[in-house]
């Protein structure tokens, strides 16, 4: 016997989104998303444009037949109310990026829903902090010779008691 304990073997870290996949998988999947990347990768498919407007929901599926090919789904789209009328006339492109994206003929029209879209809204960045009280920070840093770095501080110790 050794005196010493085992060496501990290698981390096996695994990225979180690998522990949750199964979790978001089954939840796209009940939206009738085959694959998760049409909502996540929705800007670089539909373009910048479209997706600034529009945003998928969900993909409806219409019952096989038995004995005939499977018929393409229709995708539903929720759509900002006034940019409505503009993506209907952009329906063709957005089905050849979609399919084209799928490899085959997966999605066969469009659906619209008027509503507003979910994506978070853009946090407004605050301005800097105002000279005075940057200046009643920078007295209770005391002696920092550096005064590109007291200044620094100073700005930043500012911002953060305004936050």
């Amino acid at each position: 016997m050794s005196k010493f304990p085992p060496k501990p073997g290698p981390i096996s870290a695994k990225p979180l989104s690998l522990l949750l996949d199964g979790v978001f998988a089954e939840a796209y999947a009940k939206q009738g998303f085959a694959a998760r990347e049409l909502v996540t990768r929705w800007a670089q498919i539909a373009g910048p444009e479209i997706a600034a407007h529009a945003e998928p929901l969900k993909m409806q599926w219409p019952r096989p037949v038995e004995g005939q090919p499977q018929e393409p789904a229709t995708l539903v789209l929720r759509v900002e109310g006034p940019m409505a009328l503009e993506i209907q006339h952009s329906a063709d492109v957005i089905l050849e990026r979609v399919n084209r994206f799928f490899g085959w003929s997966a999605v066969g029209k469009l659906a619209f829903r008027q509503a507003p879209l979910s994506r978070p809204r853009a946090r407004k960045r605050p301005g800097p902090p105002d000279a005075q009280s940057v200046a009643k920070v920078a007295e209770s840093l005391g002696d920092i010779e550096d005064e590109q770095l007291k200044t620094a501080l100073a700005q930043l110790g500012a911002a953060i008691k305004r936050n």
